[in-house]
Formats: structure tokens, C-alpha cells, sequence
């Protein structure tokens, strides 16, 4: 016996009396089949739903009611629960759904708000229920932008650790030379300490003449300042990956709005992905005089790094890719144009719905578009995009320089 079941200790009473029953409920109760056949109404439920005329036609009138994806909704997930207008008041409906055995059957539930302080208090509830579900959408997509951009991270690892190997690299084969160097340079140093203790010192000049000769002090003496600016350039290359990384990689739910230089964090992104591009890309930088931008910078470094990746996998072979920055009044911009395949008609239309992709499954998930057209409308901005199949494609990122207040 199943739990529902084990309730159940008498046998249902008769049609009268439960129709009895069902007349004295002040709520309305509505049974009626996918095709509107009405399989049980209450007085109530026709009272609430009859036509202007008069005339009984509850399911075909809650129809029209029913917002367009109601009962699909209780079809897909069971149930449906909303407020619909009703003449000059308000009426909340819950609406169930069961099928079984090729037939489908809908019950709906309806109470009509009495006076000003009931409608008050529903329209509380279902702000407070709102409220909730936005914070947990809010939420949800923070983690979601915070796990695409590790993502983003963690496929370019490769490139990113090649980026840091190479100075790396030569910093420790120029460590290498130093050591030889500075041996070289105490032998010359020990043979002057010499001389100075000698009773002759010039006696010694020959011996020293030779050691320089041999050990190519003059060579050293030129190499050396170069070896030191060298090295001090790897690891400043390296200081410099990592504190994008770090930037990059921040997660913007504390980040506070602040006026930001956007050369700046596009050179900081470019500087991360560059391993991923330098292959097959010339990049092109045309910027304009751009004032400080109020903006969340972390989640526009996210935008720029999806855009000019996108634009790196559309050219096929060589291209060029072009970033371009201005101001239009009270708006700046941020453009990427590629010279790769374009996109069709068709496949623009639906560029910016969450995990479309065009890539091999595993090769990415579909949420960097989205992800950026949802960070830039977050910043009252917009993406426009002009794409010829063929020729290439390009983003323009708008915004504006102060977020509205």
C-alpha cells in the first residue's frame, strides 16, 4: 500500500454528495482534458469563468486567461501557479497536471482576491517570491561567469605556461653566463690582488694582460649591462602574466563599479591569450582618446578575452585581427573585426542563446557569447555585431562612460 493510499480508510462517497460538497467551496475547482473537454466544474469555478453572456465555457475562458506557456509548464513540471486579471480584481490560480495511459487531464484551483489589503498582501508575496528567485538567479550566474572564465583559463594553461617558459628560459641560461662571467672576473680581480701585494707590480702587468685576453674581459664587460637588462626583462614578463592571470581570474562578486582605463585591461587580456593567437593572427590595435569608464573591469576582461578568442577561431589559417576603441558622445567602444568566415544569417540569430556553439563537442561550451552579451547588459551597454559570410566578422562592444544612477 503506497503512502497516499495508507490515508484512505472509507470508499469514496456518491456523485451527490460530493457534488454537495463541491458546490459549498468558495474556491472554484475546474477537471478538464488536454482537448477542453470539461470533466467536472464547480458553481465557483463556473461563476469566475462563464463567458460575458452568460454562457458556461470554463476551460476554453481559462485558456484565454492562461498566460501562453501555462499549461505547457504544468504539463512539463506538474504544476503552475500564477494571478490572473480578472474584470476589475484578481484571481490566483494553481493548475495540475497528470497524464497516464494516452490521456491528459488538467484540475485548476482558483481564489479570488477580496479587497484592497488581500490583493496588497498577494502582490507582497509574490514580490518576496520574485525577489528569491532573482537572487538565486543572480547567484547562480555569478558562479556561472566565474566557473566560464576558469574554464577560459584553463584551456588556454598551455599556452599561458609557454608564455612564462620562454622568459623563464633565457633568464636561466643567462644566470648560466653570469656564473662563468663572474668567475672570469675574480680571476682578473685575484690577479690584480696579486700585483698589489708584489714588490713590482708592474712586473705582473703581462700576466694580467694575458688572463684578459684569454678570459675576454672586454667581452664581458659589453655583454654583461645586456645579460642583466635581459633577464631583468624575462622576469618582468613573467611578473607581468601573472598579475593579469590574477586580475583575470578574480571573482567579481565583492568588485565594486570603478573608473577604469580599458587600454588597459585590453592589453592585460591580450597579453594572456597572445600565446593562443601569435600563430595565425596579426593583431592591429587602432585606439582612440578614451576616458575612464565606470565598469566592473574583471568581467569586461572576460568579454574581450571570449570576443578575440571567437575571432582567432573563425580565421582559418592567417588573418588579421583589428581592435579599434573610440567615443560617441556619451558612450565609448570597443570594436574586434577578423577577416575570417563570417557568419550566416541564420547562425546570428541565435549567437547569443547559452551553450549554441559552432565548435566539436568538447572543444567548448557555448557560454562565452552569452556570458558577454549578459556582462555587458549589465553594464546598460550593447554588443553589435556586422558579419558577411566570407569576408569576416565584427563585435562592437557600446557602453556607457557613467553607469545611470
Amino acid at each position: 500500500m503506497s503512502a497516499a493510499n495508507a490515508l484512505v480508510t472509507a470508499p469514496l462517497p456518491s456523485q451527490p454528495v460530493l457534488q454537495a460538497l463541491l458546490e459549498r467551496l468558495r474556491e472554484g475547482l475546474l477537471l478538464f482534458t488536454a482537448d477542453g473537454q470539461v470533466a467536472l466544474a464547480n458553481p465557483a469555478a463556473q461563476h469566475l469563468l462563464g463567458n460575458a453572456d452568460g454562457a458556461a465555457a470554463p476551460a476554453q475562458r481559462l485558456r484565454e486567461l492562461l498566460p501562453p506557456d501555462a499549461l505547457e509548464q504544468a504539463r512539463q513540471q506538474g504544476a503552475w501557479s500564477g494571478s490572473l486579471p480578472l474584470g476589475e480584481g484578481v484571481v490566483i490560480a494553481h493548475l495540475y497536471h497528470h497524464g497516464e495511459g494516452g490521456q491528459s487531464h488538467y484540475l485548476a484551483l482558483f481564489q479570488r482576491i477580496e479587497g484592497q489589503e488581500d490583493y496588497e498582501r498577494e502582490l507582497q508575496q509574490r514580490h518576496a517570491e520574485l525577489r528569491q528567485a532573482y537572487l538565486r538567479l543572480n547567484g547562480t550566474q555569478e558562479k556561472l561567469l566565474q566557473s566560464e572564465k576558469m574554464a577560459s583559463i584553463g584551456q588556454l594553461a598551455a599556452g599561458v605556461a609557454h608564455e612564462i617558459n620562454n622568459p623563464i628560459g633565457y633568464v636561466h641560461s643567462n644566470l648560466g653566463s653570469l656564473q662563468e662571467y663572474l668567475r672570469s672576473l675574480f680571476t682578473v680581480i685575484e690577479a690584480y690582488e696579486r700585483a698589489l701585494r708584489a714588490p713590482d707590480p708592474k712586473a705582473l702587468i703581462p700576466e694580467i694582460d694575458d688572463i684578459r685576453d684569454r678570459l675576454d674581459i672586454d667581452f664581458i664587460s659589453r655583454d654583461l649591462p645586456q645579460l642583466m637588462a635581459e633577464s631583468r626583462e624575462g622576469i618582468e614578463r613573467v611578473t607581468r602574466i601573472v598579475r593579469d592571470l590574477k586580475d583575470f581570474s578574480y571573482s567579481g562578486r565583492d568588485e565594486s563599479w570603478k573608473l577604469v582605463d580599458l587600454h588597459a585591461g585590453l592589453e592585460s587580456t591580450i597579453n594572456i591569450i597572445w600565446n593562443e593567437l601569435k600563430y595565425k593572427v596579426t593583431l592591429e590595435r587602432q585606439f582612440g582618446q578614451l576616458p575612464l569608464v565606470e565598469c566592473l573591469p574583471s568581467e569586461l576582461n572576460q568579454v574581450y578575452m571570449n570576443l578575440l578568442l571567437n575571432a582567432g577561431h573563425a580565421i582559418a589559417e592567417r588573418g588579421t585581427i583589428t581592435v579599434r576603441t573610440g567615443v560617441d558622445g556619451d558612450m565609448v567602444w570597443v570594436e574586434f573585426e577578423d577577416t575570417g568566415g563570417g557568419i550566416s544569417p541564420e547562425l546570428r540569430q541565435r549567437i547569443f542563446d547559452p551553450f549554441f556553439t559552432t565548435k566539436p563537442v568538447g572543444s567548448g561550451t557555448g557560454l562565452g557569447l552569452s556570458i558577454s552579451y549578459s556582462i555587458i547588459n549589465k553594464h546598460h551597454g550593447r554588443i553589435d555585431l556586422d558579419s558577411t559570410p566570407g569576408v569576416g566578422s565584427r563585435f562592437r562592444v557600446v557602453l556607457p562612460i557613467k553607469q545611470p544612477r
